[in-house]
This record gives C-alpha cells, structure tokens and sequence, in this order.
C-alpha cells in the first residue's frame, strides 16, 4: 500500500484484523503495522497471527503512524479522541470505521485542519468479501481518499459516496450481511420442513445465495429480470415468489434497511 510511514489501528476487533490480513496479504509488511488494543488476549492473538506491532496504550499509535484506523465503538468516541488528539500529527489521516459518527464531528476533536475519512465496511471483509463506502471529511485529499479505497479495495470493494447518504450505507451493506444470514438460515429451515438434512440444507441455501448474488454481479442484470427468468409459467418458481409477496418479504427487507439508517442517524446524535 502507498503510504509513507506505519498504519496505526486503534482497536483490533473483527474488522481492525479483517484489514490487517489485506493489508499484509496486499504486500504491507507487518513491521510497519501498530494496534492498540486494550485486551491482553486479542493483543496476542493479533502477534501471533500476523506480527504486527502491538500496545495497550492508544496514544503511542497516534504518534508513531501516518495512517491511524479508528476502530472502536460510538458510544466511546468521546473517551477515546481526546486522549490520542494531542499526539495526532498534521500530516495524518483519520479512517474512521465508527457506525454513526459524521467526519465533522471527529474533526471537532482535534485541532487546526485534520485529515478525516470516514468509512462504513462490512464484516464480510473477514473473508475479503466486504463492502464498502467511503466520504472525505472537509479537509481531506484527493491523495487521503485514494489511500483510504486502496485500504478497503484490499477486502472487498470500495465506493465513494456523500455524508449525507452514510446512513443508507450502514443500513443496507453495514447492517445487511445479518439480514442475508437470516435469509439463508430460513431457507435452510424451510429445506429441512420439506425433508432434508439440515447439514444439506445449509449447504445448499447457503451455495443458492452465493451463486445468485455472483450471477447479479458478473451479468450486470437487474435482478428483477433474472428472476423472472426462473419463473416459468404455472411453475414452482412462480408459485413461490407468490408466497414471498404475500408474506412481505420485500417490505420486510425494505423496513430492515430503514431501520438500521434510522438507529445510525441516532447513534451520531448521542
């Protein structure tokens, strides 16, 4: 990766090693790599698996690194901020990772012009599937968001949106990986209803899922018109969907995604 300096992560979570592993895997070594993360155990485990350079303490990191991913929770951005401000240099740049939280509101934090990019990813970043969105701050570059994409492009894809459209993003990519895991635990269950083992049944659901999105992204098609394409008239296909429109898939999906938008403006207003 393009950057001059280490890459500092403050908090080394699921997502934090998520981006880790990319970043090694892209050509980073780990040397140049710090996480501060305050659980002795993920502190090792991080070590062990992939010999990046940890601390306990935060502001070390903020200090020694020219890229810092903040990769913590909203509810302790005002514990934590204050704290690694003062060792923030001039020349750094913030890639906030934090559901609900504006750039102008980490901005606030520090002082003078910081370089803030903030992000939404997803989990499935852990298995360089994720997806993800990124806005730049007021005072970020063009150079500070092409770190930022190549950062996320290493675990999955990586696009540019408005601030203001941040929380859809949560809503739909953020918070969607728990619906489709719910889609794909029903359907097993439906398989099981019907007769099938259920190892059997999530094996399939689970390739059904995976293969449909693969054919959305590779065709280029809307899926309404590969749907369509399975239904064959007085069909099984057809007979299904009937049930799924009757039963409010659609609006239930739609609602999901409105909801988990609504809770992320709330989260930035806590």
């Amino acid at each position: 990766m393009n950057v001059k300096g280490k890459i500092g992560f403050i908090g080394g979570g699921n997502m934090g090693e998520a981006l880790i592993k990319g970043l090694i895997k892209g050509g980073c070594a780990a040397r140049d790599i710090l996480v501060a993360e305050p659980d002795t155990d993920r502190r090792a485990l991080l070590t062990e698996r992939y010999g990046v350079g940890v601390r306990a303490e935060n502001e070390g990191v903020a200090r020694d690194c020219t890229l810092i991913v903040l990769a913590i929770k909203p509810q302790i951005v005002p514990v934590v901020l204050p704290g690694i401000a003062g060792a923030f240099r001039d020349d750094a740049l913030l890639v906030s990772i934090v559901a609900g939280v504006t750039s102008r509101a980490l901005e606030g934090y520090f002082s003078g012009s910081p370089h803030v990019v903030r992000v939404m990813p997803n989990t499935p970043a852990l298995v360089g599937a994720g997806a993800a969105a990124l806005c730049p701050g007021r005072f970020a570059t063009s150079d500070d968001l092409d770190a930022a994409l190549e950062l996320f492009k290493g675990v999955g894809v990586a696009h540019i949106v408005s601030e203001s459209q941040m929380d859809a993003v949560t809503g739909l990519s953020g918070s969607g990986p728990a619906y489709v895991y719910t889609v794909i635990e029903a359907l097993a269950a439906g398989g099981v209803l019907e007769g099938l083992p259920m190892d059997k049944a999530l094996a399939l659901a689970t390739q059904t899922v995976l293969g449909a999105a693969r054919l959305v992204q590779e065709s280029g098609e809307h899926p309404a018109l590969l749907r369509d394409r399975v239904c064959s008239p007085g069909g099984t296909t057809i007979a299904a969907v009937k049930v799924l429109e009757e039963q409010g898939l659609r609006s239930a999906l739609i609602n999901a995604v409105a909801g988990a938008a609504r809770r992320s403006r709330e989260l930035g207003k806590e």
